[in-house]
């Protein structure tokens, strides 16, 4: 099974995906991050990379993205590319992810690739107001990327806002199912863990 999880900058998706992982156990769940997917951009000057827009589906190697689905899906291991949002580059280093029954998959973009959203057995788009996900945006890219309030905003202003409307917003006609992020996401996040149980005892993994 493969679950996919969308939604805008700062909705929430991660954490949802990350709590469904903790919940069901790392044993019998793995979780593929769409943001690991960037292009590298070494070959670009810093001020370059800097302007560069990350929102767009051009900025993600779905290639490999699709290419690393498939390879769990048939029980293969993949190398998963890890990359630095303060330099925007993909690191020398890589994180090794074994084949788990369940795998999630979590993006901005997943929904607006056909090759992934054909790859999904259940489809859930995180829909939250666009004033919570700036300031989670805000304090994110500040606290953990290195930038500034001023660059943060800049970027919003000019990729990050159209590209949503253009890409993801439309995006979310094609889930199964939609969290109202403010709502009590505990419920729904309880349903999804147990939908994912309910597929671990047909597999014969769990009780």
């Amino acid at each position: 099974m493969i679950i996919g999880i969308c939604g805008g900058t700062g909705s929430g998706k991660t954490t949802i995906a990350r709590k469904i992982v903790e919940a069901v156990g790392r044993a019998n769940v793995v979780l593929v991050e769409q943001d690991s997917y960037y292009r590298n951009l070494a070959d670009m000057p810093l001020d370059e990379r800097h302007q560069a827009n990350f929102d767009h589906p051009d900025s993600i190697d779905s290639d490999m993205l699709v290419n690393h689905l498939i390879r769990l899906k048939q029980g293969l291991s993949i190398e998963m590319p890890l990359y630095d949002f303060v330099t925007h580059t993909r690191s020398e280093e890589i994180e090794v992810i074994d084949p788990k029954p369940v795998v999630i998959v979590e993006g901005i973009l997943i929904f607006a690739e056909p090759r992934v959203l054909d790859l999904l057995d259940v489809r859930v788009f995180v829909d939250t107001p666009d004033d919570v996900r700036l300031m989670r945006r805000l304090r994110r890219d500040i606290n953990e990327r290195g930038r500034t309030f001023e660059r943060t905003l800049e970027q919003y202003e000019r990729t990050i806002r159209p590209m949503h409307f253009e890409f993801v917003e439309p995006s979310k006609r094609h889930a199964d199912i939609i969290i109202p992020e403010g709502s009590n996401t505990g419920v729904t996040v309880e349903f999804l863990c147990s939908m994912v149980r309910e597929k671990l005892k047909v597999e014969h993994i769990v009780n």
